[in-house]
Order: C-alpha cells, then structure tokens, then sequence
C-alpha cells in the first residue's frame, strides 16, 4: 500500500508540474465541450472527426463519444464527419464555456462500410497501442451467424492472433495463451464462462451490445488479472428520448428488448432477454450426440440516470444460465456409469458505475462490482446419483481519474481491490447412492492493485504510452495449509504436516511490479512503425486435464505452491493506410515468455482432488508468431484477409520424474495452431441488402495418440509416450448470409430485415478430435468425431418499433 500511496503522490505533483510548465495564453481561451450521438439510436459516437474551420485545428471523441475543443472568444464553424454518417456542421459563439449537443444521422446513400473498426479510419496508424482491436455490433452483424445468431466472441476468431481449438468449445485462445487467460468484462463486471450451448453460442445478446475491445498486444494499465489479452463488452446506453422495443425470431433462440425513458433526458432503461428451449439441433449431430438436450437463457439491464451534466450514475446487470443433458455414451461425469450427464451453469453480474465530469480536464469514474459464477454437474441414476457443485464469487471496488493536461498528453491513475472467494468442488449425493460425498475447502484471497499511465503525443511524429501497474495477492483463511518436504516433489507422499489458519487470517502473499511502454513512430503520411513491451500476472487459474475446459472446470487461486503466471510480450507492428483510408495494411511480430505455466501431471485426477497442487506442474512457456491484415474499408465490396503464424511451447522440467512432461523437452501447448487463414467479403450493391462469405482455415490442433499397446490378462491398454506430437487434420470452412433491410430512404417508425445464412457450405466434416477404440482384433480402431459435419441453413427475422 505504500507504494499505492507512493504512485499518487508522484503522478499528482507531475500533474502540478506540468502545468506550471504550460505556457500562458496571449488571450483567454474557453473550452467548447459535449457529445457526439447517433440521432436516432442516442448512441455515442466514439472517434468522430471535429474540424474547426478556417483554424485548421482536428480533434476526436473519445469512447463515450464526449469532446473537448479549446478556443478563444470568437465565431468559430465546427464540421463533424465519420465514416457512414453525413458531415454535420455546427456554428457556435465562443465566449465563455460551451456544451453542445451534437447529434449525426446515418448516411442511407453511402455504401462505404467500415468492417472491424469504429473508430476513425487511420486510428490503426495513429493511436500508440499495439495488438488493440474494435469491433461494433454493426460490423459484426455482417458477419455470416451460426443458425442465424449474431456471435460476439465467434467474430473475434476472425482476427489475428485469435483461435479456438474446435467448434463448440468454449473460450477463446490469444497469442499462444489458454482461455482462461483471457479477461472477459461487460461493462467491467467478469465474465468466467463466455459461452452459452457447450461453446455453440456467445454469451452475449447482440442487441445490447455498443461495441467489443479486444486488447491483446497493448494492454493498458489499467487492465490486470490475465496473461493473454482483456475483451472489453460494453453496455449500449438507453435511449433517453422514447420507447422502442426490438427483438429477432431465430432457429436456436429468440430475442426480445425493451428501451426508452423513465423520465425524459434524466432516467431511462435498457432490457434485452433472450432465449433457447430448441433440442432439435442435436438430431442433426452425430449419433452418440442425438438424445442431447439443452436450452439457455440470458437477461441484461441497464438503467442510467443523468442527475446533471457533471454526473451519472448507471446500474449494469446481467444474469444468463445453461442446463445440458449429455447421453451416457457421449461424455462421462466422475467416472460414473450412468444414463446422462447434465450440466447447469449460472452467471450473476451486477455494475454501479459513478462518474463524476468535474472539469473539462479532469474525471473520476467510480464502480462497484459483484459477479458470480455457479456450475453443477450431475447423474440422476438413484444408485449412482451425485451432484457435483463449483462457484465464484467475486467482489471489486475500483476507482479511475483521468487528468488531460492538454488534447496531446492524458494521464490516469487508479486503485481496485477485489475479494475472491472460490469454491472449487462440493460432491453431495442422493439417498440411495453409492457414491461417497466429497467437501472441498473454500478458497479466498484478496487481490490489491494501483496503476498510473501517461499517454503523450510528443510531437507528430512520436508519441509514448508509458504505464506501471503494481498488484499482489494476499490468500486468507480459514484454510489449512500443508507443509512439503523440501527436498521432494510436491505429492501426498511428502507431506510433513499442515497449519491451520482463522477466519480472515493472511497465510500468504505473492505479488510484483507490471511495467507497460508503447511507442509510435510516424514514418511518413498513413504510415507507422509500433514498439510494445507489457508485462502481465494472473493470480486466478481454471485447471484442466481436457483440450476443451467444460464449463465445470476447476478455478484454482495461486498460493504458496501455485505460482501466479507472469507473461512477458516484446511486440513489433507496421501500419500503413492509403491516402483515403480505403485500403489498409498491418504486420506484428510477437514474442511471449510465460514463467509459471500450467499444465497437468500424467495421469492426473483434478476434479475432487482436495490439494491441486499435487495434480499439476508448472514450468516455462513461449509463443512467438506474425499477424498480418489487409483491409478493404469503402465501396460496394468491403472486407479484409488475416493471416496469422503462431506458435507455443510449454516446457515443464524437474529434477522429479513425476514433475516432468515429455522427458522435460518442449511441446506444443493444446492450442498450438502454427497457421490461421480468414477471409471476409461483404458485397453491398443497395442501401438495403448486402452479401457475404467468409472463408477460414487452420492447422489442426495438437493430440496425443497411442504409441503401442500391452496385452494385460487378455485386455488391450493403450501405451502413451510423449505429449501432443500429433496433430488432428487441417480446419476449413466456407460460411455464406444475406441481409434484407428495409430501404432507409424509406422513413419508416418501424424497422425489420431477414438474414439467411448457411454455415459450412460444402459441409465439410472437421475433425473436432480423433480417438481410438481398441480391441482385441489385431488392428485398432480410429475414429473422427466432426461437430458439425455437414451445411447448416438457418433464416432469422429482426424487428424493432
């Protein structure tokens, strides 16, 4: 804490001091402020152009669409321009502070479409982050959807750098990280399960959704918890002008929200709920899959109340749950026989933000967060019944000021302080089972963290992004701590004794220093060169002996023999832009070192083990790969082409036989895809239709095959030797939509459009994995198990009025 204190205190007297450097004005200057909204939808208008004419002065708006424009007394012409809205122009008389009101209204004419960014079209070339990607609901809407639902996180996988390690999975894997080192907000809540359907579905709803920052090169400091990347969902505001109700009707679910004012201009409320009860999708699935049966639900709010120009207050909440039934000859729960595995997963998130606009160069924004995660798993067979529990329960409190000196040099500081309370299992069983009951202890931590972060535009040509964040981890009790030999693995077998701890007690802390630089050098007009160093500690672990991390999965905190994971990323990025920002071009080299990776024992059993630390090693990993984009942003024919060649290796060495994988040589992480190919096409020949394709492809993923097999009391068993030195076959798929709009030269109050899609066109059977059935024939048998194996048409019907 001394260093929280210590941060504050020099940050606040460079603030003083940078201002005392300012040089004075010859003339008074006034501050012209306010927001950049869509006129229809009230939404703001993040990176909007402001030029004051006749001054040769550009400003931007910031991500709530807010602008502030310095100025002295006089008559000044501002002109507002983005991309797919007309040029607004607003005449203003400067002589004192202005707010102004400026609102954009859509270009029905134009049929230019910027397809990932919302941002200004040169944002890539001149903001100084690296690896930072913005996606708006309006271009991943055109997007080809799965069954006709529009996917958050399926869009990400169009990116570079991002990759899943098979249809249906849950989670996404970032430069050569796992999923669960990925920070998952909507609206700053966590997000521990991203998916609804066993990874088929986002969860997300589409239509309250504003926009999705993907931060996995430059992270700021303001971002901590993971190793890999923070995917930032943000909340679109409610209309505070009228009401509106929307929704859309699909194959596998349908939507339904409601928005408008409670009060005009003061309190208004957003609500979007969508749902699924359709198990006809599984009679298409392979055999063993066909008598699954599943639904979902999901509920998001947000009410906002403007008590006056300086504050707001908004209360974000979302809630969504799963319920699966697997048959029994699909996948098995605790190695039970039974008729079915079902599976019940529950998220709960609530957000109070306060933000407070004290002046035009300062701004204090303020949340309390609540998230909880539940899952369950459980067999209904009377001799055999159990219900397997697991939970998250996460509590924040964190606070950001915001000081702009000048519209070239921002700095932010910030404090956070969470609460973690982790139940990792809890086995309770029914009267006449036969299965033991099994209680985990709790796990609970807290986790302190400050940060300070300066972004300076130096000159033209250079701008630094500089940003130091501390953290630390302070586990507490009650627990009961073992104690290990100290020369010796970490097993049952060592133990030489335990501790109890109180209530509230700290047994142990771990925490460290994370230095964050970005720097970008103009190297001529649309052209720049990026330099990125981060540094990154995860203290929150799902721990799992599968390629694909259920959604039952085990979270583990770091303690005394759970190291947290600290990666190390060097980034090295060009851009470059045409002349009209028409065209684009990209390229990052990366290189990541992780110290502390995860990774099972041979032979591991995690679910119930009452001391995960004898189940798993940790060692050394690296990924290291090229990412490179090519975008068409204007005409009838818009689109881009990703390239991405990744790589990652884990290497978990020890004097200990039983702590070594591999002999301790490398090997490819369950992730490692080395060649990713995407490939989108949007044709928009009118203002109310558009077409596209999307086609993508992937080396298959790393597997571990038998080497050879033993004959044990007339029995073949399978011999393993090393980890993961096969791979699955390749991935490919060819994906096709249409849009239907309404003409928007036709005003109309209400709106509706069609989209038919069909997803894997030449039904292409991909391997989800490979398994085999021995026997006791001399050959054995191999088989592919394909999740979707064939073409999947799908029509969806939006409304809103």
């Amino acid at each position: 804490m001394r260093l929280t204190a210590l941060l504050i205190l020099v940050l606040t007297g460079y603030c003083r001091l940078a201002q005392a450097q300012t040089p004075r004005q010859k003339s008074p200057v006034f501050s012209v402020t306010g927001y950049v909204r869509d006129v229809r939808t009230k939404q703001p208008i993040q990176g909007t152009n402001i030029v004051v004419l006749d001054v040769s002065k550009g400003y931007v708006t910031a991500r709530d669409g807010f602008f502030v424009v310095n100025l002295p007394a006089g008559r000044y012409v501002l002109k507002f321009t983005h991309v797919g809205y007309r040029p607004t122009l607003d005449t203003i008389q400067v002589q004192g502070t202005v707010f102004r009101e400026v609102t954009m209204a859509d270009d029905a004419k134009d049929l230019d479409e910027v397809t990932v960014t919302s941002e200004t079209p040169d944002r890539n070339v001149r903001k100084v982050e690296l690896g930072v990607s913005q996606l708006t609901i309006r271009s991943i809407r055109r997007i080809p959807p799965l069954l006709g639902e529009v996917d958050i996180i399926r869009s990400l996988l169009l990116l570079p750098g991002v990759t899943t390690v098979g249809e249906g999975a849950p989670g996404f894997n970032v430069r050569g990280g796992s999923a669960d080192q990925n920070l998952v907000l909507l609206d700053d809540a966590p997000v521990f399960n991203t998916s609804h359907l066993m990874g088929f579905f986002s969860a997300f709803n589409p239509d309250i959704v504003r926009d999705v920052t993907l931060n996995r090169g430059g992270v700021a400091a303001s971002y901590g918890g993971r190793a890999s990347s923070v995917l930032d969902v943000k909340v679109r505001e409610p209309d505070a002008q009228k009401w509106s109700v929307n929704g859309g009707i699909g194959l596998v679910s349908s939507r339904l929200g409601v928005e408008g004012p409670i009060l005009k201009n003061k309190l208004s409320l957003l609500l979007g709920a969508r749902a699924s009860f359709n198990d006809f999708l599984f009679k298409l699935a392979p055999a063993n899959l066909r008598n699954t049966r599943a639904n979902f639900y999901d509920l998001t709010t947000k009410l906002k109340y403007q008590l006056n120009e300086q504050h707001t207050l908004t209360l974000t909440g979302y809630q969504s749950q799963d319920a699966f039934k697997l048959p029994s000859d699909s996948l098995s729960g605790q190695e039970i026989n039974a008729s079915s595995t079902q599976f019940n997963y529950q998220t709960l998130n609530g957000t109070l933000h306060w933000n407070y606009f004290i002046s035009k160069r300062a701004n204090l924004n303020t949340a309390l967060i609540l998230s909880r995660y539940r899952a369950y798993l459980s067999a209904p067979d009377s001799a055999n019944a159990f219900t397997l529990r697991s939970g998250i329960w996460q509590r924040q409190l964190k606070t950001d000021f915001t000081y702009t000196l000048n519209p070239a040099h921002q700095v932010q500081v910030g404090l956070s302080l969470i609460d973690y309370r982790v139940q990792p299992n809890t086995r309770t069983v029914g009267p006449f089972s036969n299965v033991l009951p099994v209680t985990l202890a709790d796990e609970r931590a807290y986790e302190l963290a400050a940060y300070a972060q300066d972004e300076w535009t130096l000159n033209p040509v250079l701008s630094i992004l500089m940003g130091l964040r501390y953290s630390e981890l302070l586990n507490r009790g009650p627990a009961t701590v073992r104690t290990y030999a100290e020369n010796g693995p970490v097993q049952d077998e060592t133990v030489t004794g335990t501790r109890p701890y109180g209530a509230g007690a700290v047994y142990h802390t771990t925490g460290g220093l994370e230095p964050r630089l970005a720097l970008r050098w103009t190297v001529g007009d649309g052209k720049s060169v990026k330099l990125g160093y981060s540094r990154l500690r995860q203290y929150i672990n799902q721990i799992t002996n599968t390629t694909a991390a259920l959604p039952t999965s085990r979270w583990h905190l770091s303690d005394a023999y759970t190291k947290p994971q600290i990666a190390d990323q060097y980034s090295l990025g060009y851009f470059r832009n045409s002349t009209d920002n028409a065209y684009e071009l990209s390229g990052e080299v990366y290189y990541k070192h992780i110290a502390n990776a995860i990774d099972y024992r041979d032979g591991a059993e995690i679910q119930l083990a009452p001391n995960v630390e004898t189940q798993i090693v940790q060692g050394d990993g690296r990924a290291y790969g090229f990412e490179g984009l090519a975008r068409k942003n204007k005409g009838r024919w818009t689109g881009f082409a990703s390239y991405t060649y990744a790589r990652t290796f884990l290497t978990m060495d020890s004097p200990y036989a039983s702590e070594r994988i591999n002999g301790g040589n490398p090997y490819p992480a369950n992730y490692d895809k080395p060649h990713t190919l995407n490939v989108l096409a949007t044709y928009r020949p009118t203002a109310w239709f558009s077409l596209s394709l999307n086609f993508t492809y992937s080396t298959g993923r790393p597997t571990t095959q038998p080497y050879a097999r033993a004959l044990i009391n007339g029995i073949y068993v399978p011999i393993y030797v090393d980890r993961n030195q096969q791979r699955i076959p390749d991935y490919h798929r060819l994906d096709f939509s249409m849009l239907f709009e309404q003409n928007p030269l036709k005003k109309k109050r209400n709106q509706s459009s069609w989209v038919f899609s069909i997803y894997n066109v030449y039904a292409h059977k991909n391997a989800y994995s490979v398994f085999y059935r021995l026997s006791n024939a001399a050959n054995e048998n191999a088989y592919k198990l394909s999740i979707f194996g064939t073409a999947f048409p799908s029509l969806t019907y939006n409304f809103k009025f």
